[in-house]
């Protein structure tokens, strides 16, 4: 249910099982995770995640899933968390479009993801008290940096779902866009970004990861950048940066 097209140096997954809303299985989430490393093999310059039909992902598929035996651990720290670690630190930008149903393991495919634009109808939330579940895949995180306390056990005890406009205006995901758009601005994004200078936007993606899961201070931040621009003075991309401003052109970028 996983497809995968390379073209342009953008990689653009598919999560292709619109009659299940892409709801993931086991089987599901290792193609996922053998997608994404068949994008780092091609070298891509970015990557695209999309869904299928009505909505970006409805979170796990539990059609068939028996909870008296079910191995939870197994299944979210054994398969899902491991997956969503590679999505980010996937060595490119990463860009989703989420439409519809944003749920669960589907809202931590979004979570693992770089940047993310919203389509008006998509539906952000935690609607598993309905299950006797919790949320999972990073959600508890997320609402709390974002929302506050109050706000994320409001949406977890009421079950109540954002839409995508809420949930941009909320601080969660980048931009929303109509419906009819979010795809081609999606692809827009990754193409433009496939064309930029691929060294500085990494040191940026890594410099953010550590600052969030650091709790780093401005003058430890402020001291990793000034590492990270000294680093990126040796990069061909830096030198042709500089080229292009003092003569008055347009970079032309070659991710090295």
């Amino acid at each position: 249910m996983i497809d995968i097209r390379i073209a342009d140096d953008v990689a653009r997954i598919t999560l292709n099982a619109p009659d299940r809303l892409n709801a993931l299985d086991e089987h599901a989430l290792r193609e996922l995770s053998a997608a994404y490393e068949e994008a780092e093999r091609g070298g891509v310059r970015a990557l695209v995640l999309r869904g299928e039909g009505r909505a970006f992902c409805a979170g796990r598929d539990i059609s068939a899933v028996d909870p008296r035996d079910d191995d939870v651990i197994g299944f979210l720290g054994g398969i899902v968390t491991p997956l969503l670690k590679r999505m980010a630190a996937f060595p490119a930008p990463t860009f989703a479009t989420a439409h519809g149903a944003c749920l669960g393991v589907g809202l931590g495919l979004l979570i693992a993801t770089d940047v993310v634009y919203v389509a008006e109808s998509a539906k952000i939330g935690s609607p598993f008290a309905a299950l006797g579940a919790t949320l999972d895949s990073g959600g508890h995180a997320l609402f709390a940096e974002r929302l506050g306390a109050h706000k994320t056990l409001d949406l977890i005890y009421t079950g109540r779902l954002m839409s995508g406009a809420e949930a941009v205006a909320s601080g969660l995901f980048s931009r929303v866009f109509p419906d009819d758009e979010v795809q081609t601005a999606t692809m827009d994004a990754a193409h433009a970004a496939a064309r930029g200078a691929t060294a500085a936007f990494l040191a940026s993606k890594r410099l953010i990861a550590r600052i969030r899961d650091e709790r780093l201070s401005l003058w430890e931040s402020i001291d990793l950048e000034n590492a990270a621009q000294a680093a990126l003075c040796d990069t061909d991309d830096y030198r042709e940066g500089f080229a292009a401003f003092q003569q008055k052109r347009k970079p032309e970028f070659r991710g090295r």
